[in-house]
């Protein structure tokens, strides 16, 4: 019995001033090619959108980026404090 029901979710951070209709079509975008790549079923899979001002986003890049060094699969090469 193929397992289908694996449960993936995506979250996705970036700084304030996309449009929802930007949104959506990442969000649907970005789960179209999770369930391409994990072979899951687009019922099982969620997705949320944060949105950040600069000066917030340099708490969250510390605790999602910076903390997280060991489970980032593409690093950013940027300095966060470029955006203020």
């Amino acid at each position: 019995m193929e397992r289908r029901k694996k449960m993936p979710h995506i979250g996705i951070k970036m700084l304030k001033g996309r449009t929802p209709e930007q949104k959506e079509k990442l969000s649907a975008a970005l789960v179209k090619t999770l369930v391409e790549q994990l072979g899951c079923s687009e019922s099982h899979v969620s997705c949320t959108i944060e949105d950040f001002t600069a000066q917030e986003w340099q708490e969250i890049f510390e605790q999602e980026v910076t903390e997280k060094s060991g489970k980032l699969y593409k690093k950013p090469e940027y300095n966060p404090k470029d955006l203020l």
